[in-house]
């Protein structure tokens, strides 16, 4: 069965940051959740909604799938590699039913460590530069902790205090009245935004924030084989994390810029080889550009237009594994537009020897050659 595109699923772009992504799948789950949604569907849309975020929400394999489709992600069964992060669900199962996820409470889910969010950076190479590898100085800019602060928010001599509006618990809970009768609504206290603790005397260097904006300097290895695409993770070098939790991690994508001579096909570098008719007819050595360098190529006597050729082991480094891939000729005679006398008299005299009947006032130049050319 055809599988739907992830993002169209979840109804976003190609390009949604997490940001998109995460609002998305709220509003979808909310919506088809089994035990609001009343469509009859609604419990494989769930499941569908899930997977696409699942992968989605994680570069890695949102990176395989953008490569590779749903191949990129199927585990060895043939469905979806992936593990879900239930996490995502608490605000959704709180609005829904009033309480944390799974019986987790707001102001606990809150408090949790929770991992910084992971940083985009778009590197440009040359076309040399990803064929063989480079060590490139990045500059990024991302959150860090207070140095004055050390991350509280608070000004230094004073603390964060309890909220005096949910009593440090974090959320507020409210008695309705219903058909049903009563019922509790919990939800984050306005005051604290669920942290359970407020802050008098703000830090002055980060507004209370316990963040400030910093930009780093980093030298990264780029290692021969890259392509346009490639994505390249720095480990815990995004934005920090919260109450203790890890960073987030930096994925650097790699463009490669185009060359003026070559293109890439996979592992192996493609080039037009323009020759002459002499070249062509008689074989010649010529000099041929390659990322390596001049190398000598022999074309063979009787080399006709769209001949390949290879040079083996001078294209791409295998990004994983060992070796090299070719770089493939395609060889284009060239056809002269102009005729000196004398050329022209040696080509009338080869067309004769050819056997092609030459009529230069009914027949131009390039249908004589043609027939001589077998064409």
């Amino acid at each position: 069965m055809t599988q739907r595109d992830y993002y169209e699923i979840l109804g976003v772009p190609r390009g949604a940051s997490p940001d998109d992504l995460k609002a998305a799948f709220r509003r979808l789950a909310r919506q088809y959740h089994p035990d609001v949604s009343q469509e009859l569907d609604s419990e494989e849309r769930f499941k569908e909604i899930n997977e696409a975020y699942a992968v989605l929400s994680d570069a890695d394999r949102r990176a395989a799938y953008d490569r590779f489709g749903h191949a990129g992600v199927r585990g060895p069964s043939g469905t979806p590699d992936f593990t879900v992060d239930f996490s995502d669900f608490a605000d959704i199962f709180g609005d829904l039913f009033g309480f944390g996820s799974f019986g987790r409470s707001s102001a606990r889910s809150r408090n949790a460590p929770r991992r910084g969010g992971d940083l985009q950076y778009r590197l440009d190479l040359s076309f040399e530069e990803a064929v063989f590898g480079i060590e490139k100085e990045i500059e990024i800019s991302r959150d860090e902790h207070c140095n004055r602060c050390n991350g509280s928010g608070a000004e230094l001599g004073s603390k964060p205090v309890r909220c005096g509006t949910c009593n440090g618990a974090g959320e507020v809970r409210q008695v309705r009245q219903t058909i049903l009768g009563s019922m509790v609504q919990v939800s984050t206290c306005p005051q604290c935004g669920g942290r359970g603790e407020t802050i008098g005397s703000p830090c002055s260097s980060c507004q209370g924030r316990g963040l400030q904006r910093a930009t780093r300097r980093k030298v990264i290895s780029i290692p021969g084989g890259v392509d346009t695409g490639t994505q390249i993770r720095l480990a815990g070098e995004g934005q920090p994390g919260m109450n203790g939790g890890p960073n987030g991690n930096l994925y650097v994508a790699i463009q490669v810029k185009a060359h003026k001579y070559f293109r890439r096909r996979e592992n192996d570098i493609l080039l037009d080889l323009n020759v002459n008719i002499a070249q062509a007819a008689l074989g010649a050595d010529v000099e041929v550009p390659t990322v390596d360098g001049e190398e000598k190529l022999r074309i063979p006597a009787g080399t006709q237009p769209g001949k390949v050729l290879y040079l083996r082991g001078k294209g791409v480094p295998k990004l994983r594994g060992s070796g090299r891939g070719d770089q493939v000729v395609v060889v284009n005679v060239e056809i002269p537009a102009r005729l000196s006398a004398e050329q022209r008299q040696l080509f009338e005299q080869l067309a004769e020897s050819l056997g092609s009947e030459v009529r230069p006032q009914e027949r131009g130049f390039l249908d004589w050659l043609r027939e001589a050319l077998g064409g």
